[in-house]
């Protein structure tokens, strides 16, 4: 069990021996009493509501271990991290700043970013457009979706050439833009998607979309951070206040993968419906219900193997995440080192 989810209001998390043992109330009597053991020698990490209260015996073994815990508000919202003791990597850093300096180097790394995240974009059409005409579809709309394949075919050349982060986030927009438009072919008629909207999101599949798009980047975060690396410090998204720019920049190859991916496959095998949304704030987010259900499929998908013809074993896609960190900071010596994560 890499990761425990510990999202229901009033559990209490205590130490004992070497588990973590969970008592809340009773689901029938309400009394409170213990829902679960859980065996710290294979716990990974923990995603916890903001009223699931810890020990802070717990909380220290946790520390000890190296096991974060990330935080999430009664809404969703991502709250932060509870990190265990960096170890000092003052030279990592200081010459992670110096790379930031060199437009050479941001402008390398974010091209490979790009083409990685566009590579990514065709490899998942590709797949859908496969699976639907194998089912034998003859809908129309299919030759929209070819044609945008092509389109994208036709960018990589400008992606790779690109002169500037400025034309090659224009090129890396466009090509969103026409992915999404193909993607939402494939969702179910009753759940539509219009466009890609945030903060808020104005519909469920955008909701998805950017929930699980939070988990990632808090992830990539915690990658960062673990490996001595400044999160804040990005090539294709620029150093800003409030935002982690190196962990956005390590999650766009995985949004294709992962993020959009999974959104499909809770709406395509009814696994969320209206049922688990619930309209707020100006926006649609999902409930209660709803993150419990996207919870437990986001980690399946996370932790599922697979075997990666771009690394030549076994592996899986937290795995492949947190490598993406690891050759950042080897390319910080030598850029040619730096591989985005590719679909197979």
């Amino acid at each position: 069990m890499p990761t425990a989810i510990l999202t229901q209001p009033g559990l209490h998390v205590r130490l004992t021996s070497q588990r973590l043992e969970v008592h809340g109330p009773h689901p029938e009597t309400g009394e409170e009493t213990l829902l679960r053991p859980i065996p710290l020698h294979d716990l990974e990490r923990i995603v916890a509501g903001e009223d699931v209260h810890f020990t802070s015996p717990a909380l220290a073994e946790l520390l000890r271990r190296g096991i974060p815990i990330q935080i999430f508000s009664w809404e969703g919202r991502f709250l932060g991290g509870f990190l265990p003791a960096l170890q000092p990597a003052g030279r990592t850093r200081l010459r992670q700043y110096q790379r930031i300096l060199d437009p050479d180097f941001t402008l390398t790394v974010a091209r490979r970013i790009v083409a990685a995240k566009l590579y990514n974009q065709r490899r998942v059409l590709q797949r859908l457009l496969a699976n639907r005409t194998a089912a034998g579809s003859d809908d129309p709309a299919l030759d929209n979706v070819r044609q945008t394949l092509d389109q994208l075919e036709q960018l990589f050349p400008p992606i790779r050439q690109s002169r500037s982060l400025d034309e090659l986030r224009g090129f890396e927009g466009l090509a969103t833009a026409r992915y999404f438009q193909a993607w939402a072919t494939f969702l179910p008629a009753e759940f539509p998607f219009e466009r890609r909207s945030t903060r808020p999101p104005h519909n469920p599949v955008n909701a998805c979309i950017s929930f699980a798009a939070t988990l990632l980047y808090s992830e990539a975060t915690a990658f960062c951070h673990a490996h001595g690396l400044d999160p804040a410090l990005g090539t294709l998204h620029l150093p800003d206040d409030g935002r982690w720019s190196l962990a956005l920049d390590l999650i766009e190859p995985f949004r294709p993968a992962l993020v959009e991916a999974l959104a499909l496959d809770l709406f395509s095998h009814k696994i969320l419906n209206h049922s688990h949304f619930e309209n707020r704030d100006g926006g649609c987010f999902l409930n209660p219900d709803g993150r419990r259900k996207f919870f437990l499929q986001y980690e399946r998908r996370m932790e599922r193997e697979f075997l990666s013809e771009t690394v030549g074993h076994r592996t899986t896609l937290r795995q492949q995440l947190e490598n993406q960190a690891t050759l950042f900071k080897t390319a910080l010596e030598n850029p040619d080192a730096f591989e985005p994560f590719l679909i197979n």
